[in-house]
C-alpha cells in the first residue's frame, strides 16, 4: 500500500484550511445562538441589545405567550399537513415526468417538445394574478390543496431527476427489458432504488420550500384557521388588552418585547428543518452534483 508522507508545508496548509473552516462555522452559528439567547432573555435586556450568545435574565415567557394562543397549534398542523402532502404529490409527479424525459428521442419521439415546455415554464412562469384566478376557478381557495398544487411540479426538480436517471447505465434497463420487465417495474425496482441521493435531495428542497413559504398562505387562505405556520407568525402580534383583570397575565405580557418575541418565532420555525436536515445531508451533496451534470 502506497503511503504519502506529509511535509511541513502540507501541515501548515491543512492548519490554515481547518482554521478557515472553523471560522466560517463559528460565524454561521453565532447568529443562531444569538436568536436563541434573545428569545430566552429578559425583555429589557433584549430590547437594549445587551444579549449576545447567552441569555440574560433567563425566562420562557415568550414561548409560553406564543403557545397560549391555540391558533398557533392549528397553524403548525396546517404546515405539517402541507409539507406531507406536497412531499407525496411533488415526488410522484416529478418522478413520473422525469422518467420518460430521461429516455432517448428514439424511445420517446416527442421528448424535445416536452423539454422545451419544461424549460420554457421555468423561465417564463405565471404571475400572481393569473395563478390566483386559476386557483379560484378550480374552487381551491381556502383549502390545503391551494398551498400544495400550484408548485407541485418544480421544473428544477424535474431537470435534476432527468439528469440523474440518465447517469444510470442503460445496460441495467436493457437487461430488465430482455427479462420481460415492464416500464413500471423498471422504474420502481431499478431506477428508484438507485436514486436515493437525488430523491432525498429533492425531498429536502420540497420540505424546506413548503415549510418556509408564507406569502401564498396570505393569498389563498380565506380564514386565519387555514394559515400555515409561517403565514400565521407573520401576522402574529401581541396585543395587551387593557380590560384584562388577571394581574399575572398582564405581568406576563409586559415582560415580552417585540425583539424577544420575534426571536422566539424564528426559533419555532427553524427547529423542524434543523431536525431533519442532518438525516438528509449525506445524500444532499452527491444528489445535487450528479443531478446537475448532464451526461
Amino acid at each position: 500500500m502506497l503511503t504519502i508522507k506529509k511535509t511541513k508545508q502540507d501541515y501548515i496548509t491543512d492548519t490554515i484550511i481547518y482554521f478557515i473552516l472553523i471560522l466560517l462555522a463559528v460565524t454561521t452559528l453565532i447568529p443562531l445562538f444569538n436568536i436563541l439567547a434573545v428569545s430566552l432573555s429578559d425583555s429589557a435586556k433584549a430590547t437594549a441589545g445587551l444579549v449576545t450568545v447567552y441569555p440574560l435574565g433567563f425566562n420562557m415567557t415568550t414561548y409560553t405567550t406564543i403557545f397560549k394562543d391555540h391558533a398557533i397549534l392549528t397553524a403548525i398542523g396546517v404546515s405539517f399537513k402541507r409539507v406531507v402532502l406536497a412531499l407525496i404529490v411533488d415526488m410522484v409527479l416529478v418522478v413520473l415526468a422525469a422518467y420518460p424525459l430521461s429516455r432517448s428521442s428514439k424511445v420517446f419521439p416527442f421528448r424535445g417538445v416536452y423539454m422545451w415546455i419544461v424549460v420554457g415554464t421555468m423561465l417564463f412562469g405565471p404571475s400572481m394574478i393569473p395563478m390566483f384566478f386559476t386557483v379560484k376557478d378550480l374552487h381551491l381557495l381556502g383549502t390545503i390543496w391551494a398551498l400544495v398544487l400550484p408548485g407541485a411540479v418544480g421544473q428544477f426538480y424535474v431537470i435534476l431527476m432527468i439528469n440523474y436517471f440518465r447517469s444510470i447505465p442503460m445496460e441495467l434497463e436493457e437487461s430488465a427489458s430482455i427479462d420481460g420487465a415492464s416500464p413500471w417495474r423498471r422504474l420502481l425496482q431499478i431506477y428508484l432504488p438507485l436514486s436515493k441521493p437525488i430523491v432525498a435531495t429533492i425531498a429536502l428542497f420540497v420540505v424546506v420550500n413548503n415549510w418556509n413559504a408564507y406569502y401564498d398562505g396570505l393569498i389563498y387562505s380565506i380564514n386565519t384557521d387555514d394559515y400555515p405556520l409561517q403565514t400565521y407568525i407573520q401576522q402574529l402580534v401581541v396585543n395587551l388588552d387593557m380590560s384584562i383583570r388577571d394581574v399575572d397575565q398582564v405581568k406576563s405580557l409586559l415582560t415580552v418585547s417585540n425583539r424577544s418575541l420575534t426571536a422566539a418565532k424564528l426559533v419555532i420555525t427553524m427547529v423542524p428543518i434543523l431536525l431533519i436536515y442532518p438525516f438528509m445531508q449525506k445524500y444532499f451533496i452527491s444528489g445535487i452534483m450528479i443531478g446537475s451534470v448532464k451526461e
